[in-house]
């Protein structure tokens, strides 16, 4: 095994030269999946809030808090498929399982829809939804919730994973498949803003789910067509439990004084059962963690009592993504507002263009076909420019993107501002209503952050994963959406009791059902002042940050140990990346 560029000795590849396994050729099931599947996913991101205000008779705030709420828990349970596709099953299973889950959260909720009898009466509070009716509602949407969480968790590694890394001419199509993989999630968005709603709002919530649920299905009879074709990896060693092994040995050793040499960190070197396990070499920062590693004088090895090198450093990896993850948490804030109030918004705008009514749900289709028309563009004409400017193989580097993408969520949040003081100035004032495409400005320019956000994050979290933590560090990326989506819920309960204290009229900023009375503007602008103070610490944590082929290791050369921790783990070790071996073979 030779150490790459990293200084990362990395697992054997003996397969990927099978030209029947790997390539873009697979990659195409997973991009039907990823188009079909968001049809219904993404129409009920947009349109939920409109079946919680109308169908389940929420008010204003309870409507877009359930739905930032479900929105969140979606994004958040992406852990979970991470963590079963790097650990207990291979990406491809996980990716079938969690997607009958979320078929099953579809005929539940297609069942509530249709039956009126099912459903609440007004009340204009989430908390008349009891019994029965409660336990449908919740069952559905949080099985729905669970269902998409896994395959988001595990998709974007399947397909990541047909391009080796470690072969120049294959490793440079990864940034390629994420910038595909986001016109696919766009492409299928679009159908679903525009079809799917105009189902929802014209003939009905239970047409609309039937027709996401059959989208779902044929999606995934497509990605299991692909089994042949997938270098799918065999799971290693839970990724949670040798994050808390690392943890937890470290707190057991915090007494312990680290020694001067880190060649006197505990490694395993040459035993057989690690001779196909990616390999890290120890660095300097977190010292702290590093007394994971301490073999006590006169301890036997436990994987409880003393942890390798190389798990430590993957615990490493994952605390130096912290901070970048954070930082960018307040930008799918501010994309949860364009999700509920600003759909809410136009409600109260003028949807007709000629003959035609426009369900305001339908109002992202917009950004959407931004970046269906840009995406492309990006990548066949800007990243070659780009490169050449650049010298870097991606155009620009992936916090670099970011940070772009960051720059633009501040705009777009000031723009909506301006679009909201215009509606309601035009309403209250002269009786108008303003055309929903005014709408438009704010979700162009939210548009152009998502490509630049979304598949930098992805990529990054990607490529600087471990090899046994593909999954589990993507779905970081959806995790940065679950935070967003949550704080959007304490940002407006904070919101109105605040504003409910300290206005004249008591009455808060977001607070009942006419939005009229209501202040969202401000809501805006105060996500777009919080937005310039967090681009300015990104950017702080972003020079901070050192990409892992510029971290310097210090090369482990101690003398082997033979004597392994109890336990310890099977050839699918820790970090571990194994692709099928023969041609035609299966891993199930």
């Amino acid at each position: 095994m030779a150490p790459n560029i990293e200084g990362v000795e990395e697992p054997s590849y003996r397969t990927l030269h099978n030209p029947r396994q790997g390539g873009y050729k697979p990659t195409f099931f997973v991009f039907v999946l990823v188009l079909l599947e968001n049809i219904g996913f993404v129409a009920n991101m947009v349109s939920l809030v409109l079946y919680f205000l109308r169908v389940m008779h929420f008010d204003l705030s309870g409507s877009a808090n359930t739905t930032t709420n479900f929105l969140g828990t979606a994004f958040l349970l992406t852990l979970v498929g991470g963590l079963v596709s790097d650990s207990y099953m291979n990406r491809l299973n996980t990716c079938l399982l969690f997607g009958g889950i979320e078929m099953l959260g579809y005929l539940l909720i297609i069942i509530q829809s249709h039956y009126a009898e099912l459903q609440p009466g007004a009340c204009e509070e989430y908390r008349c939804v009891k019994g029965t009716k409660a336990f449908l509602f919740y069952a559905s949407i949080y099985l729905l919730a669970l269902g998409g969480g896994g395959i988001r968790g595990s998709l974007p590694s399947l397909g990541a994973d047909q391009f080796d890394e470690n072969d120049p001419k294959e490793s440079k199509h990864i940034a390629s498949f994420f910038n595909w993989f986001l016109f696919s999630v766009s492409g299928g968005a679009l159908i679903g803003v525009t079809v799917v709603v105009w189902v929802s709002t014209n003939k009905g919530w239970d047409k609309s789910f039937i027709i996401s649920t059959v989208c779902t299905f044929i999606g995934l009879v497509f990605v299991a067509l692909g089994k042949p074709f997938y270098r799918v990896r065999v799971p290693g060693e839970s990724a949670f439990l040798n994050i808390s092994q690392v943890l937890v040995v470290a707190m057991k050793n915090w007494k312990l004084k680290l020694p001067q040499n880190s060649q006197e960190l505990y490694e395993l070197h040459s035993s057989p059962e690690h001779e196909l396990g990616e390999r890290i070499p120890h660095c300097k920062q977190f010292r702290l963690l590093d007394k994971a590693a301490i073999l006590a004088e006169g301890t036997k090895p436990d994987k409880w009592k003393v942890c390798t090198v190389t798990q430590v450093e993957e615990v490493k990896i994952l605390t130096r993504m912290m901070p970048i993850l954070l930082s960018t948490t307040l930008m799918n804030t501010c994309l949860a507002q364009l999700q509920t109030f600003s759909i809410q918004q136009g409600t109260l705008m003028d949807t007709k263009v000629g003959s035609f009514d426009i369900p305001a749900a339908s109002i992202p289709v917009i950004p959407l076909l931004f970046m269906c028309f840009l995406v492309p563009i990006y990548e066949v004409f800007l990243v070659p420019v780009f490169r050449k400017l650049t010298g870097h193989p991606n155009g620009i580097s992936h916090l670099q993107r970011v940070g772009v993408g960051l720059v633009f969520s501040a705009i777009s949040m000031g723009v909506a501002g301006l679009v909201e003081v215009k509606r309601r100035n035009e309403f209250v004032n002269h009786n108008k209503r303003i055309s929903l495409f005014w709408l438009s400005y704010q979700y162009g320019v939210f548009g152009i952050a998502d490509i630049f956000t979304f598949v930098g994050l992805m990529e990054f979290f990607y490529s600087e994963a471990p090899k046994g933590m593909k999954s589990l560090s993507t779905s970081f990326s959806w995790l940065s959406l679950s935070i967003g989506y949550y704080l959007s819920t304490v940002f407006v309960e904070i919101i109105n009791l605040v504003t409910g204290k300290c206005t004249s009229s008591k009455r808060g900023w977001l607070e009942g059902l006419d939005m009229n009375k209501n202040h969202v503007e401000l809501l805006y602008w105060f996500l777009a002042i919080l937005s310039i103070v967090n681009l300015g610490n990104y950017v702080y944590w972003a020079n901070w940050y050192t990409y892992k082929r510029d971290i310097p290791v210090e090369p482990i050369n101690q003398p082997v140990l033979t004597e392994t921790p109890s336990d310890s783990p099977s050839p699918l070790g820790w970090g571990q990346l194994i692709f099928a071996t023969k041609q035609g073979e299966r891993t199930d």
